[in-house]
């Protein structure tokens, strides 16, 4: 498949504990992303400037198993799919959620029995999911990223790696003033990219490549060499931005930011600060060196298949996407070398719940200034 593209959202900060009281279900909202390998959705309010979590779920469904070869969805991963839509059914009921957004993206966009899947999801949870494009994708992981934004960063690039696709987003943020452009970003929420942002923010192309990190692992699964999947893997995927418009783009670094948004960049940074159990509020926000990210790459190569499945920093359910994972992230810093890579342990949930407030009129315009020097 050719990657789609157009034709030319701290998020908010988040306290990932659960509340002491019962909320007023009046106050809540929820976010699903049911995404090629995982399942996750979020409940939350909002709280000044922060979103509060009531409560929250996460499941590894692996929907995607098994797409790339057959082109549909398998009766045992959409059983165990349908089994944590459950849970998340239950949830909501158990909170009395009336405002959501419950939503699937490119295992549901690709598959031949994606409408079918829909349909069964509903009669049996009576959950209501709605498969998003690529480009609503791409503004909700661009809105979530938006506190981590640097003063400084006149061009900024997010990307956010997922489980069957990968979306980049080029945003020339040069004629925006320095405090103005976290809330330029947050305001993309709701516009086109090929609308001029509200507040001077320009998105200068973007681009959804139908390879994640399941895709991709599938794709090569056949390559017995590790060091040689990881290579090939890298490059097939660099391949697959040559139509990106600033593929060949120069830049200063000193105004240039990319911010990742992945379980691959978070499973790196966790890697580097050596956490055996993952710490939400150690990751999120910090900055890795290109040199760090390279010597955490090093060491999973050196692990081989069997040490990455028993090291407690990648976890069991990431052994087996973790280089494919890392080998788009490779890629990535090869085209565009830059001295820090901000983490992003945010995403599509936060940027739907961040959406649907925003629009009920609880955040306004201003509230939110640039959280990060730069």
């Amino acid at each position: 498949m050719t990657p789609r593209r157009s034709g030319l959202v701290e998020t908010l900060p988040i306290h990932g504990v659960r509340s002491p009281q019962p909320a007023n279900p009046d106050e809540l909202y929820a976010a699903l992303d049911l995404g090629t390998n995982s399942c996750r959705m979020l409940i939350a309010r909002a709280e000044g400037d922060h979103l509060r979590i009531v409560d929250s779920f996460s499941k590894a469904v692996q929907l995607g198993t098994g797409l790339e070869s057959s082109g549909s969805l398998s009766r045992v991963a959409v059983r165990r799919t349908v089994q944590a839509l459950r849970v998340c059914s239950r949830k909501l009921d158990q909170h009395r959620v009336k405002r959501m957004r419950l939503v699937a993206t490119e295992a549901c966009r690709r598959a031949r029995n994606g409408p079918a899947f829909i349909a069964q999801v509903q009669r049996e949870t009576g959950l209501k999911l709605e498969v998003i494009s690529p480009e609503e994708e791409a503004r909700l992981a661009v809105v979530s990223c938006g506190p981590l934004v640097h003063r400084s960063a006149e061009q900024l690039l997010v990307v956010d790696i997922g489980g069957g696709s990968t979306e980049l987003v080029w945003i020339d943020l040069s004629q925006v003033a320095p405090e103005e452009r976290s809330a330029a970003i947050l305001a993309m929420h709701g516009r086109p990219f090929s609308e001029p942002g509200r507040r001077g923010a320009k998105v200068v192309d973007w681009i959804s490549v139908p390879l994640g990190v399941a895709t991709l692992r599938d794709r090569f699964i056949d390559v017995e060499d590790d060091a040689g999947r990881f290579a090939l893997m890298s490059w097939f995927f660099e391949e697959n931005l040559a139509s990106f418009t600033p593929y060949d783009l120069l830049h200063e670094r000193s105004g240039f930011q990319i911010v990742g948004t992945s379980g691959t960049v978070t499973t790196v940074a966790a890697s580097h600060l050596g956490l055996r159990r993952y710490d939400r509020a150690l990751v999120d926000g910090m900055e890795l060196s290109s040199d760090q990210i390279d010597t955490v790459i090093h060491e999973y190569l050196r692990l081989g298949p069997e040490g990455r499945r028993t090291d407690p920093r990648i976890g069991r359910d990431r052994h087996t996407l973790i280089m494919p994972g890392a080998a788009i992230l490779q890629a990535l810093l090869r085209l565009w070398p830059t001295d820090r890579l901000s983490v992003a342990d945010r995403g599509l949930r936060e940027g739907l719940l961040y959406a649907q407030m925003s629009a009920d009129g609880l955040f306004g315009s201003d509230t939110f200034q640039n959280q990060k020097g730069g």
